[in-house]
């Protein structure tokens, strides 16, 4: 396992406050024990959160196709939450770093997912209390943007889903999707689909790949049937 400064500097993230970042690995328990360190993560913590909220704030509502409220606070829930980044903490290995008491460290404080997320947002202030603020972008981009992708595809997915069945509940006709438009370069395309029952068009989508598009085409689809 890498050092703290390896870990950093293999981030590409640019550290002028080394302390804090040290400060956001100190546990409670660990202060407790030494009384020689003064500080722990806290106070962090609590900055780290809204840190975390606002940057998954901007991302969903920068999205296109634009999301209703109700989906980016959905969306939102189920990026930031006490499982998703004890997960996260786990995959970088941040949870190497903690400095942790010799009764947490006994009982399993290192893999306890409350803990493991309370270090993540510290960690996350101390990038953010850094000079270079975009050490926050850099850092979270790698690691949320793939999971919020995951997570539409996941939700688009759904409405396909939903919407073969709803229509197979009154028919055994089977919905098909059509390309109808492409636009912009080949490096970043914009495709337009249309979702249709044997003539009908029942919705439309656009995406940055057919997949998204035909998934986007379901959700408007499946929105307009049940109302």
């Amino acid at each position: 396992m890498s050092t703290l400064i390896e870990f950093l500097n293999n981030k590409g993230l640019i550290i002028d406050r080394l302390d804090v970042i040290e400060e956001a690995f100190t546990h409670t328990s660990f202060v407790n024990e030494n009384k020689h360190v003064n500080a722990d993560n806290e106070r962090l913590e609590l900055l780290g959160d809204a840190v975390l909220q606002l940057y998954v704030s901007d991302l969903l509502f920068h999205y296109k196709p634009m999301l209703t409220e109700g989906e980016m606070t959905s969306f939102r829930a189920r990026l930031v939450n006490e499982k998703s980044l004890a997960s996260i903490t786990r995959r970088c290995e941040l949870f190497s770093f903690l400095k942790l008491g010799v009764g947490e460290e006994k009982t399993g404080g290192r893999n306890r997912d409350s803990l493991l997320a309370d270090v993540f947002e510290a960690f996350i202030a101390a990038l953010y209390l850094q000079k270079d603020q975009s050490n926050v972008k850099r850092f979270l981009d790698p690691l949320l943007l793939p999971e919020f992708k995951a997570l539409l595809d996941q939700e688009h997915d759904d409405y396909k889903t939903r919407l073969q069945e709803y229509v197979q509940s009154d028919t055994r006709k089977t919905v098909v999707y059509e390309v109808v438009k492409s636009s912009g370069p080949s490096n970043a395309p914009t495709f337009e689909v249309v979702v249709k029952l044997d003539d009908l068009i029942l919705g439309k989508g656009k995406g940055s790949s057919k997949k998204q598009a035909e998934q986007n085409a379901a959700k408007d689809a499946f929105s307009k049937l049940v109302r």
